[in-house]
C-alpha cells in the first residue's frame, strides 16, 4: 500500500494570554473537555523580548495532577522547584519531562538569557486515567544529551520518539509521543513518519514552509507563528521556504479517548476527581509521597 503525506487539517493562529503572575504567553490551544487535540492538551510559547515588560515574574507555586508538563527553552532559562526538594534550570536547549500524577507543586522562574531574551514552550500532554494517580516522575535531559539527526539540509533534534534510526532521551511516555526541533535551509525538503491514529501538529515559528507535499500536490503554506494540525495519514512532509528556510516543533502522539474534566492546573476525568484534588489541597495531602528518581541526561 502506498504511503500517504498528512495533509493540513486546521492552521492555529495563537492568541495572547496571560498566565502565572501576568506572564504573556502564545497559546496554540488550552485544555478543554472537547479534547480536539488528544493526548495534547496546551501548548505555550512564551518569549520576554520587550524591555518595557519590566522585571519577569514567572510562575510562581503551583500545583499539577493528572498531566504531564513539557518545558522547552530556545534561549533564557527557567528556574524550578517543587514540593519534593527537586531543584535546578533548564537552560537553552534543555528539557524537562514532568509527569504530575497524583500531585506536585512547583514553580517555574524565567531568566533572560546573555541577549537579553527568553524564548521557549510548554506543551500538556495528557495521562491515562490508569495513571493519572501515578508517582510524580522527572526526565531532565540537558542540551548536550539530545541527539541531532543532520541530512540534506535538515537539522532534526529528537527528544522523543525516533527519527532516522535515531531515538529521543525521553522514554516510557504512555502517549507514545513523537517531539522533534526541526529545521530545514531555505529549499531543503524533508519527511517524518508518524504512526497511523496519531495526533500529529507542528508548530512553525520561524520561517515558512509548505506542509503536506506528496506527488503533484504541493502542500499548503505555513509562516511563523502558526500551528498546523494535519489529517490522518502516514508521514509528515515539508519544504521549508525561501530566504531563512523554515524551523517547527513537530508532536505527535496516540490519543487515549477518554472524557476529561480540565479546571485550570488539574485535568482528571471525572467532576468528583476534580473536587478530590480540590479537597485534597486544603487538606494538606495533596502532595502524598516522593517521586520515582530523578533522571538526568
Amino acid at each position: 500500500m502506498t504511503a500517504v503525506s498528512r495533509t493540513i487539517k486546521q492552521i492555529i493562529e495563537p492568541q495572547f494570554v496571560i498566565e502565572g503572575a501576568d506572564v504573556l504567553l502564545r497559546r496554540s490551544f488550552g485544555p478543554s473537555r472537547a479534547n480536539l487535540f488528544d493526548p495534547f492538551l496546551l501548548f505555550d510559547h512564551f518569549a520576554f523580548n520587550n524591555p518595557i515588560e519590566g522585571p519577569i515574574v514567572g510562575f510562581p507555586t503551583h500545583p499539577h495532577r493528572g498531566i504531564e508538563t513539557v518545558t522547552y527553552m530556545l534561549e533564557g532559562n527557567v528556574r524550578h522547584r517543587d514540593s519534593l526538594g527537586n531543584v535546578g534550570v533548564i537552560g537553552p536547549g534543555d528539557v524537562q519531562w514532568m509527569t504530575s500524577g497524583r500531585g506536585i507543586m512547583h514553580e517555574e522562574m524565567p531568566r533572560r538569557g546573555p541577549t537579553g531574551l527568553i524564548n521557549g514552550f510548554q506543551l500538556w500532554v495528557n495521562l491515562p486515567a490508569a495513571q493519572k494517580m501515578g508517582r510524580p516522575r522527572y526526565q531532565e535531559v540537558k542540551e548536550s544529551s539530545i541527539p541531532a539527526v543532520d541530512k540534506d539540509g535538515a537539522r532534526v533534534r529528537v527528544v522523543a520518539g525516533e527519527y532516522g534510526g535515531t531515538s529521543g532521551p525521553v522514554t516510557e511516555i504512555a502517549a507514545r509521543p513523537l517531539y522533534m526541533d526541526v529545521t530545514l535551509e531555505s529549499g531543503a525538503q524533508a519527511s517524518f513518519p508518524t504512526a497511523g491514529g496519531h495526533t500529529v501538529v507542528a508548530y512553525v515559528f520561524e520561517g515558512s514552509g509548505r506542509f503536506g507535499i506528496n506527488g503533484e500536490t504541493p502542500g499548503e503554506s505555513v509562516e511563523a507563528v502558526r500551528l498546523a494540525v494535519f489529517e490522518e495519514g502516514d508521514f509528515v512532509s515539508v519544504q521549508a521556504g525561501p530566504g531563512s528556510g523554515v524551523r517547527f516543533m513537530l508532536m505527535a502522539g496516540a490519543p487515549f479517548r477518554e472524557t476529561i474534566f480540565p479546571y485550570g492546573p488539574f485535568v482528571m476525568n471525572t467532576q468528583e476527581e476534580i473536587q478530590q484534588a480540590l479537597t485534597d489541597l486544603r487538606n494538606g495531602t495533596f502532595v502524598q509521597s516522593e517521586p520515582e528518581s530523578l533522571t538526568e541526561s
